[in-house]
């Protein structure tokens, strides 16, 4: 199978905020400083393997697929969709929050392209289920840092 060109742009828009997550990661890693900062610095190196692993995955899959995946630095600050992280020292509960965010907008990137890669390609989309699965455990982790015991979770049957 030959991917459109469709195809290969949607997969593309994954790699690139999964190259940029990786990154940031990483970036949030070496500078984060505060409370549970061993506990953090450890969950962002999982963050950061399991996006270059998820990251590698799409590329190949692109490869696979006849397409050719850009990672080169200029195309990924050109065109990723998270924030650039803060740039100097952060502290843990802001870096949570940051990282949380980043996390979350790299699976709202997959969510948007998963009807079009699907109804092209369900093995794509099938990766895209396994990443963003792991990617949302991994959000939530990481904001479990900065939860409380009385914060307040919805029931799905409260609504």
């Amino acid at each position: 199978m030959k991917a459109s060109q469709t195809l290969a742009d949607n997969l593309q828009l994954v790699l690139t905020d999964l190259i940029e997550l990786q990154l940031q990661g990483k970036q949030a890693h070496w500078n984060i400083v505060g409370a549970n900062f061993r506990d953090l610095h450890l969950q962002l190196d999982e963050l950061v393997e399991a996006t270059r692993l998820f990251g590698d995955s799409t590329a190949e899959r692109m490869r696979s697929l006849h397409a050719l995946p850009d990672g080169r630095s200029a195309t990924i600050a050109g065109s990723t969709r998270l924030e650039q992280f803060p740039a100097g020292l952060t502290t843990t509960k802001d870096a949570v929050k940051l990282i949380t965010a980043r996390v979350e907008r790299t699976v709202q990137t997959m969510r948007d392209v998963h009807d079009q890669v699907d109804e092209e390609d369900p093995t794509s989309a099938d990766l895209l289920h396994e990443m963003i699965a792991r990617l949302e455990q991994l959000a939530w982790m990481i904001s479990a840092e900065t939860m409380t015991a009385n914060t307040s979770v919805t029931d799905p049957g409260e609504a």
